[in-house]
C-alpha cells in the first residue's frame, strides 16, 4: 500500500480538499504616485466618499503587484512602473468587512507629460489630485493617513515596512516608525 504522498493524483486530491477549506483574504494594492514637486496623488472614487491611492482589490489568483497595474490602467490609463512594496498592512475587520492584507507599491514621479495624458477610462473615479501631506490628512479616512505615514517613513529609509491596523507592528524596529 502506497502513501498518498506517492501517488501524486491522491496527493493533488487531498491538497484540493485542503484548500477549498482555508480561509481567503481579500488584498488591496495602491501605488504612491507623486509628481515632479514631490506632491502624492490621490484618487476620488465614486463609489465611496473618502479619496484614496490609485488602485483597488486583487482579483482571485492576480499577485497584488500585477493588481496595482491593472487598477492604475483601468482607472486612469497609466501604464505606470511599479516599485518597490513600501508598506504591508494587515486590516483588521470593520463594519462588514473581514479581515484583509494592503499593499502600498512606490509608483515613482509621473513625468509632466503623463500627468496631462491621464483619462479615466472605467468610470469608478471623479477626478484626481497631487496633495501635500497636509492635505492628504484632510481627505481620506484616519485608518489610510495612519498607513500613509508610515508609507512616506519607508520611502523617504528605503525600508518597507509592516503594519497591522494602520500602526507600526510589535517588533519592528524604530527606524521604521511612522512620522508625522
Amino acid at each position: 500500500m502506497s502513501d498518498r504522498w506517492d501517488n501524486p493524483e491522491e496527493w493533488n486530491a487531498y491538497l484540493a480538499e485542503g484548500n477549498a477549506r482555508q480561509p481567503r483574504k481579500r488584498v488591496a494594492a495602491d501605488v504612491l504616485l507623486r509628481d515632479a514637486a514631490g506632491r502624492i496623488m490621490l484618487v476620488d472614487p465614486s463609489y465611496k466618499p473618502d479619496w484614496d491611492l490609485p488602485g483597488g482589490m486583487a482579483e482571485a489568483n492576480e499577485s497584488p503587484r500585477a493588481a496595482a497595474a491593472r487598477e492604475l490602467r483601468e482607472e486612469l490609463g497609466l501604464q505606470a512602473h511599479i516599485g518597490p512594496l513600501l508598506v504591508t498592512d494587515w486590516v483588521p475587520p470593520h463594519g462588514p468587512w473581514d479581515d484583509s492584507i494592503a499593499y502600498i507599491f512606490d509608483g515613482g514621479v509621473l513625468p509632466e507629460q503623463e500627468i496631462q495624458a491621464i483619462n479615466r477610462p472605467d468610470g469608478e473615479l471623479r477626478g484626481f489630485r497631487f496633495c501635500n501631506r497636509e492635505d492628504i490628512e484632510q481627505l481620506v479616512r484616519p485608518r489610510l493617513w495612519r498607513r500613509l505615514k508610515s508609507t512616506f517613513n519607508a520611502l523617504a529609509s528605503g525600508d518597507g515596512v509592516y503594519l497591522e491596523d494602520g500602526l507600526l507592528a510589535p517588533g519592528m524596529t524604530s527606524r521604521q516608525r511612522a512620522t508625522r
